[in-house]
């Protein structure tokens, strides 16, 4: 049977600009969750529960990410997915900062118009974002996975940065038809390079000819052909409980260091900057150092991934130390080394999940990235909706139960250094095996 040419991989320009559009969708999502939510607690004195809600529900949304995946997929195109996700992604922003502007009026439509925003934020994020990585999984070469994943999420990590500094500088003197206008100009412009981003990428891309005519499968029946897939199922799991140990610091780390360590509000601030910094190494580490050498066999980035969760309860150890120690332990030094392993292990892990996602189930290798990001995506989304707030609690529960300050951080953050270890262990078997994987990996 005849076939069509098989796509090129995408060079490292292509690879940059899908970067693009990740920052795009970063620094949209930066609007919602933290201008925004500043906003809503401080400049109208709402309830902190009110935006905590809201974002936790735009989580919940992105359980629909398998859908948009599939539907990708079945599209054998990814431009119309991530420019229709970025239009929704954006139209959300703004009406969510109509829905404040209701709200400050006095009627309870503005939370309607808030929830039904926030809905939007987390169908775009899904949309675009699922299909952003299924074009990533499909079209960037096995020997760049791992420094495609490190590009793209730093971009990610630079177009939040920025995006948060013009929005700071531009909202004061704060007044809400300012909060429009910055809102406005950043959702635009994001939509405007993410649409030039990625406008192009997949023009004279052709699929084989008898996959492009075959009858695309339903969504259930895809998602049971890939669920009966046993490393898919371990990569899941994965996901779930290393996202999951990964986001349960994310609300107590700032008020452990102001409780414990005397930190003042501006000392605490900058932990998120020592933390990111920390980050941000260690997915260029992996980055470059595992599209050396990790790609090279089936097993290296299992090591990549083993080793950054190992080294992620190795450092959450220390904070558990640190909570009983108190002034004195080298605290900040710690928490870059937090964030030093957290990169390793999350440029690795999505450099897995390309290679994984990549080679698929169909009748043609990628023929369901999108349907396999999406499962990942939703994992992830659930796991970091109840990490955040379940750190939180957990803080809380522990010191109603002990009443101890030192005991009750130290108990969470041992919890977190044991999930990531089950992490690690399970993912020392999640890893496809290597007649599964080798043409994906191997060079």
């Amino acid at each position: 049977m005849n076939r069509a040419p098989v796509d090129e991989p995408l060079g490292w320009l292509g690879i940059v600009r899908l970067g693009l559009v990740q920052s795009a969708i970063g620094a949209i999502v930066m609007l919602a969750t933290s201008l925004l939510n500043r906003v809503m607690v401080v400049e109208y004195a709402l309830p902190a529960a009110v935006p905590a809600g809201l974002v936790a529900w735009h989580y919940a949304v992105q359980l629909s990410r398998p859908a948009w995946g599939h539907g990708s997929d079945r599209g054998n195109r990814r431009t119309p997915w991530i420019i229709g996700g970025m239009a929704l992604l954006a139209g959300g922003a703004l009406a969510a900062t109509w829905a404040l502007g209701i709200i400050a009026g006095g009627s309870v439509w503005g939370y309607a118009l808030a929830v039904v925003a926030f809905a939007a934020i987390g169908a775009g994020v899904g949309a675009a974002g699922t299909s952003l990585l299924a074009l990533l999984a499909t079209r960037v070469a096995p020997a760049r996975r791992a420094a495609a994943a490190a590009v793209t999420w730093i971009m990610m990590v630079f177009g939040i940065a920025v995006s948060a500094a013009v929005a700071g500088a531009l909202v004061d003197p704060f007044s809400f038809v300012r909060l429009v206008a910055v809102v406005a100009g950043v959702a635009g412009v994001a939509f405007l390079v993410a649409t030039l981003g990625i406008w192009g990428i997949e023009r004279g891309a052709a699929a084989p000819v008898d996959r492009a005519r075959a009858p695309a499968p339903q969504f259930r029946v895809a998602l049971g052909a890939i669920w009966a897939d046993r490393d898919m199922r371990r990569f899941t799991v994965f996901v779930f409980l290393s996202m999951l140990a990964y986001s349960m610091q994310d609300l107590i780390l700032e008020p452990f260091t102001g409780l414990r360590f005397g930190l003042t509000p501006g000392q605490s601030t900058q932990v998120s900057s020592v933390q990111h910094g920390g980050v941000l190494l260690g997915m260029i580490l992996a980055g470059l150092a595992g599209s050396a050498f990790g790609a090279q066999s089936a097993t290296g980035l299992r090591h990549w991934i083993f080793g950054g969760c190992v080294g992620s309860a190795v450092a959450l150890a220390g904070l558990a130390l640190a909570a009983l120690v108190g002034p004195g332990w080298p605290v900040l030094a710690n928490i870059f080394a937090l964030g030093f392993a957290n990169g390793i292990f999350a440029v690795s892990a999505i450099g897995a999940m390309m290679a994984l996602a990549g080679g698929g189930t169909g009748a043609a290798p990628g023929a369901d990235a999108g349907l396999r990001m999406g499962v990942w995506g939703a994992a992830q989304a659930i796991a970091f909706g109840l990490g955040g707030l379940g750190g939180a609690v957990a803080v809380d529960g522990m010191r109603g139960a002990t009443g101890s300050v030192p005991e009750s951080f130290m108990l969470v953050f041992a919890l977190e250094a044991l999930l990531f270890l089950c992490a690690a262990a399970l993912a020392l078997r999640a890893q496809p095996q290597a007649e599964h994987f080798g043409r994906e990996v191997t060079l």
